[in-house]
């Protein structure tokens, strides 16, 4: 037994009732847009269920970002000054502030626990187009699953190249959708809603230049990898990436429209 299986268990069973909802409304259950309508609604579920952690995340930001001129006041205030005393002091300082701006001590640990659901959904994706079941997601769900098609391709074939013009068109549109739709929310809005770090008086400090470097190669380098990756995935798990960073594109639009972090250039324009 693995311990990712209760989330196995758990993406599957979404999924078989997703298709269920879908067949009882006169869907063909075996045809390709009823599963991926399917895979769509997954993400949708998984979504709303770890909705609660995105909204602390965000909180946790907006906390981090009013605490953050006050801990590098501390932190210059305190530079070259290494004895005990001080650094008590220090750290004292530290949890003042933090418990003043609402900084919490999880730090990013409530984010960190939605990896095992997206891990989880990968591989019953995964499984179902190698033929594997999961849970709710049984051997004839599974079959039905390997029967359906998105544009004359089968949802559980992989790669590039194999099947024609058609199978290419379809297997590079879907990745070329995910990796543009992963590119735009880390170049225009996760970009624009990240404070730069700036030293006591003033200048950029040598963290912020490298994090501005990385904003910069960050969204290439995901688009890079979607399309790389599209080329030895299943089809479903294309599918479900296009629906993912849909999601996570509105969600980051969202937040740098109503929620912007202070002190980024998203809250400058509200401002």
């Amino acid at each position: 037994m693995s311990l990712l299986d209760p989330f196995t268990h758990a993406v599957a069973a979404v999924l078989a009732g997703a298709h269920a909802g879908l067949r009882g409304l006169g869907a063909d259950p075996t045809s390709g847009p009823t599963w991926v309508l399917c895979l769509a609604l997954v993400v949708v579920v998984v979504r709303l269920c770890v909705l609660p952690l995105a909204v602390h995340g965000v909180r946790l930001a907006h906390a981090n970002a009013r605490a953050r001129p006050h801990l590098q006041e501390l932190a210059a205030r305190f530079k070259g000054r290494t004895d005990p005393d001080s650094l008590r002091e220090q750290m004292a300082e530290r949890r003042r502030i933090g418990a003043e701006h609402g900084v919490s001590r999880m730090g990013c640990l409530p984010l960190l626990l939605q990896v095992p659901v997206w891990i989880g959904l990968y591989h019953v994706v995964r499984d179902a187009a190698g033929g594997v079941p999961t849970g709710l997601l049984d051997a004839s769900l599974v079959a039905s699953f390997r029967e359906a098609t998105l544009g004359g391709v089968p949802l559980a074939s992989a790669g590039y190249l194999g099947g024609g013009a058609g199978h290419l068109a379809v297997v590079a549109g879907l990745a070329g959708s995910a990796a543009l739709l992963s590119y735009v929310t880390q170049r225009v809005f996760v970009r624009q809603n990240t404070p730069a770090l700036v030293t006591p008086e003033g200048t950029r400090s040598e963290l912020a230049e490298a994090m501005g470097t990385t904003q910069r190669v960050l969204p290439l380098v995901s688009a890079g990898g979607l399309l790389l990756a599209g080329g030895v995935v299943p089809v479903a798990l294309l599918v479900y990436w296009v629906a993912s960073q849909a999601w996570t594109l509105a969600w980051s639009a969202a937040v740098w429209r109503w929620w912007p972090t202070p002190g980024t250039p998203a809250a400058a324009r509200l401002a």
